[in-house]
Formats: structure tokens, C-alpha cells, sequence
């Protein structure tokens, strides 16, 4: 996730209540209102994609999310996932998914955040991870980019998730920022032939997404695959399975072009299929069934 958030450590007593931010959304999900134009215009009636990884709860969706939520469904969005950060984001994506029928959610603390943690905490992440729609820990990984927290309480943080993640039976959601060798170290020696997972808005070499994939991992594709200048992304979905690609937004970051610096959406993950399927030669409807069903395995709700 490209993290612009901050956070204040000191507490939950000073964020506002999740009931408050995700405002009166039963109500506006039956109104059946859209401000997201499908699309690919009507080319194509999109009616299975899974958004492997989003952050609804983002303060830049506190004006409209639930219209935004109701408006998926003109683009053929069927499932979501709510992916945590902050100990913060974790406590409004459990109040998301108890109201929002398609979402399910992930529970973990990004790299930046990993000071929140401690004995305590860990013991409620793991019992979060029992409660109902919760299919994935993460997002969870390495980000030398910023360097927010120290690399050695990161990878601390990392590897005591990763095994929770083993204890608990649930995929893992890696999100990797200037940290491609770490990170793959680690996974290789602390979860690899687990529980599997997927690389998040994955930013590697090809070579290293076939290793991914060997060891059983999903290589997480958004927007950047539209993006011109995105030549190593465009060269991974050329090499690897389609049956190893998951499609997702990191909303609402990350939108794909012609929106690029607009607030994302999962309204617009049908650019993203259809740049994989002109990538890989295939069809569009070919894109969406096998991604829908690898998002489906990923998370455990089909075997």
C-alpha cells in the first residue's frame, strides 16, 4: 500500500469511531446510486471480479463510500477484500465487513506500523483472525522506501506475522517496497509451503515472480500494469501462469490509466483485465473467470 497515512501511536482513544466513519452504510447501499462510469464503456458486461486488495476505509472515501460501494456492482464486482494497515485501519475494516455483504477482510500491520505492536496487540490480531470474513493476514512485508520503523524491528514484526499466519490456517497479503530480497528471504525460509499468499502490487523481476510462484504465492496486478512506463510489471504477467495472477487496486491509490493520480476505485479493475489479456493474447472474459477463481482459492472461499 502506498502509504501517505499517518498514524498516532497513542491511541485508539483518539481516533474516531469506525461507526462513525463508515456512516449510516446500510441505508445507503439500498439506494442504488452510481458515480462510477463502468469501465470499458459497455464493450464488455463485466459480472465476476474480486478485488483482492483495497483500503475503503481511506479517509479519501469518507464523503461518499457507501455510493462508491453501491456503484461496483455497475462494473461487475462481486467480492472485495478490505486490506488493514494500522491497528486503526483493523478496527474499521472489521466494522466494514459486519455491514458490507461483499467484503471481506485482512488483518495485519503494515511495515510502517509495526511500532504499534506489541505482546498484547498480537494476542488480539490473533483472535481477530477468527472473526467471520476474515480470510487473509496482511498486509504484513518490508518498506525500506521510508524506513518509518528501524529494518530490524520490521523484519521482527514480519516474521512473528507471517507465523501467525501458519498457526492460524490463513493466507498471507506481502506488501514489499525497496525491500525485494529481504523479503523474499524471509518468505522463503519462514512460510514458504504454508499457507500461501500473494505478493501485493508486486514490483520484481520476472525471474523472482517464477520463484514466488514456484513456492506457491499469487502475484497481486493493479493499475500500475496500464501505466506506459511500467515495461518490468508488463514483462512478469507475459511470464507467469494466469492461473498465479490476482487482479486488485490498493484503492484508492494506484488507479490505472486514463485515471492515474485520480482516486482509485475497484469500478476500474476492468482496464486492469483488459491490459492482461492484451498482454498475455487472450480474451477479457478469459482474464476475468481465471483471476476471479484464483482470488477465490487464494482466500480460501472455494477449495
Amino acid at each position: 500500500m502506498a502509504l501517505e497515512r499517518g498514524l498516532n501511536a497513542s491511541a485508539e482513544a483518539n481516533i474516531q469511531p469506525a461507526s462513525d466513519r463508515v456512516t449510516n452504510i446500510g441505508y445507503l447501499l439500498s439506494s442504488g446510486a452510481s458515480i462510477f462510469p463502468v469501465a470499458n464503456q459497455g464493450l464488455k458486461r463485466y459480472t465476476m471480479i474480486f478485488d483482492t486488495h483495497s483500503h475503503y476505509n481511506d479517509k479519501q472515501f469518507d464523503a461518499d463510500r457507501a455510493v462508491v460501494l453501491e456503484s461496483l456492482k455497475d462494473a461487475g464486482v462481486t467480492q472485495v477484500v478490505n486490506v488493514s494497515a494500522s491497528w486503526k485501519d483493523l478496527m474499521d475494516t472489521l466494522e466494514l465487513i459486519s455491514k458490507v455483504p461483499f467484503m471481506y477482510g485482512a488483518a495485519g500491520i503494515h511495515p510502517d506500523h509495526v511500532g504499534e505492536l506489541n505482546e498484547e496487540r498480537m494476542e488480539q490480531l490473533r483472535e481477530y483472525c477468527h472473526r467471520d470474513k476474515i480470510v487473509a493476514v496482511g498486509e504484513i512485508g518490508l518498506d525500506y522506501h521510508w524506513n518509518v520503523e528501524p529494518k530490524e524491528v520490521q523484519q521482527e514484526w514480519f516474521i512473528r506475522q507471517l507465523h501467525l499466519a501458519t498457526e492460524e490456517k490463513l493466507p498471507v497479503i506481502i506488501h514489499s517496497r525497496d525491500a525485494s530480497q529481504d523479503t523474499f528471504d524471509i518468505m522463503k525460509k519462514e512460510h514458504a509451503g504454508t499457507t500461501g499468499g500473494v505478493i501485493h502490487c508486486f514490483s520484481g523481476s520476472a525471474e523472482m515472480a517464477k520463484e514466488y510462484v514456484k513456492m506457491g504465492y499469487y502475484i497481486g496486478v493493479g493499475g500500475v500494469v496500464t501505466f506506459k512506463n511500467s515495461r518490468v510489471l508488463k514483462e512478469v504477467v507475459k511470464a507467469i501462469p494466469l492461473e498465479c495472477i490476482v487482479v486488485e487496486t490498493d484503492c484508492p491509490y494506484l488507479a490505472p490509466a486514463p485515471h492515474r493520480g485520480k482516486r482509485n476505485s475497484s469500478a476500474y479493475l476492468p482496464l486492469v483485465i483488459e491490459e492482461i489479456a492484451r498482454l498475455k493474447e487472450i480474451t477479457a472474459e478469459e482474464v476475468e473467470n481465471v483471476t476471479y477463481e484464483n482470488a477465490q482459492r487464494l482466500y480460501g472461499l472455494i477449495h
